[in-house]
Parts: C-alpha cells; sequence; structure tokens
C-alpha cells in the first residue's frame, strides 16, 4: 500500500490453534509423511496445504500494514479431549508456531485480542506471552480493541453467538453492532463502531447497513474431534483483509482455502 497516500492494509486472522494436529502449523512440527497410519498422513498433508494457502496468501497481500490476530492463537492442553488431538501439549512450544506465523506476516503494527480461557490459559495468559516474543515493536494485546484507521472505527472481539441455522448466523454480528450502539449513543462509553469484527466460530458471516459493516471471519483451523461430534454447519477456512483509503473508506475481502484436505470422501465397501 502507497505509504505517500496513507491507503493501509490490515488483515485480520483468527483461530490458529497453534498445537492441534489441524490447526496452523509451522514447517519445523509437521508431522512425518512415511507412515502407515492414515490419520497421521492426513493430518500431514493439511498441515503442509494450509501453511501453503496461509503463506501464499500473505505473500500475494503483502506489504500488510496492520495485523489482526483475532483470538485462540494456541489450542492449550486439550483436556476435553485427553490430549490425544495435539501435537504437543507444550503451551510454551504453541506460543513458538505462533510466533512463526505471526512474523512470517511481517506487519508495520499487530494487535492480539484475547481468545478463549479454555484454549489460550485459565490461569495464564499465553496470548500475552505471544505478544512480548513476535518481532514487530508495534504490538498490543487486548481483550476488546476499537482501533481508528484514517477515521474509520474499527471494533475488534474474539468472541460472538454461535447459530444451529443458517439464517441465524448473520444474527449474532448484527446484535453486537446493537449493542455497539447503546454503549456509544445512551452511555458514551464506546467509539461508535464503522466496522465489527468478531471470530471464534470457525465459520464466515457478515451482516450491515448503511453505514456499518459486521464480519465474522473464518478460522485457520480445521477437523477437530469436538465439531466433527458434536456441531452441524459449514466451517470456513481463510482470513479476511481491508484496504483502507486516507478518507477511511475501505473495501473488505474474504480469502478461503480450496485444497482436497478439506473435503471428506465417502468410504466404499
Amino acid at each position: 500500500m502507497s505509504k505517500k497516500l496513507n491507503k493501509k492494509r490490515m488483515l485480520v486472522v483468527a483461530d490458529f490453534h497453534c498445537g492441534h494436529e489441524f490447526g496452523l502449523t509451522p514447517p519445523d512440527w509437521w508431522v512425518r509423511d512415511d507412515t502407515n497410519n492414515l490419520h497421521v498422513t492426513k493430518a500431514g498433508n493439511f498441515q503442509r496445504e494450509l501453511w501453503r494457502f496461509y503463506t501464499e496468501t500473505i505473500d500475494a497481500l503483502k506489504p500488510i500494514d496492520i495485523l489482526i490476530i483475532n483470538g485462540d492463537c494456541i489450542d492449550g492442553k486439550g483436556e476435553r479431549s485427553g490430549g490425544v488431538e495435539l501435537l504437543t501439549t507444550d503451551r510454551n512450544e504453541q506460543v513458538d508456531m505462533a510466533k512463526v506465523a505471526v512474523d512470517y506476516v511481517d506487519a508495520d503494527v499487530v494487535r492480539i485480542i484475547h481468545g478463549t480461557r479454555y484454549h489460550v490459559g485459565k490461569d495464564e495468559d499465553f496470548e500475552a506471552m505471544l505478544g512480548r516474543i513476535v518481532k514487530c515493536k508495534k504490538v498490543d494485546v487486548q481483550g476488546h480493541a476499537f482501533i481508528n484507521i484514517n477515521g474509520c472505527s474499527v471494533d475488534i472481539k474474539h468472541k460472538v453467538a454461535s447459530s444451529t441455522i443458517p439464517h441465524g448466523r448473520m444474527t449474532a454480528i448484527a446484535r453486537a453492532r446493537l449493542w455497539n450502539l447503546v454503549w456509544y449513543s445512551e452511555h458514551e462509553r464506546q467509539p461508535k463502531a464503522n466496522v465489527l469484527i468478531r471470530s471464534h466460530v470457525h465459520y464466515f458471516s457478515y451482516a450491515g447497513g448503511k453505514s456499518w459493516l459486521g464480519v465474522v471471519t473464518p478460522a485457520m483451523c480445521y477437523n477437530s474431534a469436538y465439531g466433527i461430534r458434536e456441531c452441524e454447519g459449514l466451517v470456513d477456512v481463510g482470513m479476511v483483509y481491508f484496504d483502507f483509503d486516507e478518507k477511511g473508506e475501505y473495501t473488505w475481502q474474504p480469502i478461503f482455502a480450496q485444497f482436497k484436505e478439506l473435503k471428506v470422501r465417502a468410504e466404499s465397501l
């Protein structure tokens, strides 16, 4: 983006779940592909393809001025599944994975938004640790961020409610917009947001009106046992970027991963 015209590009990625076998995994942690275990082979292929998508997409978008990491950078200890889905249960090592992913973007400014305690630490805060070790010097870790980009007000938080029906997926982000208006107009305790960004639910959705846009971002992970056994609905893998001009007007676009490891194959008997 042109610095002279004060145009800025913002990339929003979320839900890395580094440490999960189907989370975002840098090359040093890929599982070996010379095994007869079909599950391990599938996980290894997925790790390679997701990392390829991540790096190739970022290469095409660079230079990136602002990077938003919207929660759940790591997967945590995996207590609910006994840790069987994890590449490592060491959350310090998971943070090292996330650092590689964040540093690859090479953004001028990084904002890390806190994810859910189950994943990022109930007693500790591993996203705060990530903020201390990434190479970007203009980094901050927040629970609920409000940023102003050339006059455009952006409200960013990790968690948003889910829906079990397709047409209900827009309701939660619209509700977030309404709450922002209440905070702003009745109590003067939040900036009025032009753009609201949420994540957490691992699917893409958006809603908007004449003066606002709400986006629920896709995730950078897939295929958890919890999702397979407990949830219905489409899961989206990808990221979202925004281009802001010097007046704060913006264009935006989701980018979705498309590779064969995302497809379910029927078993022939």
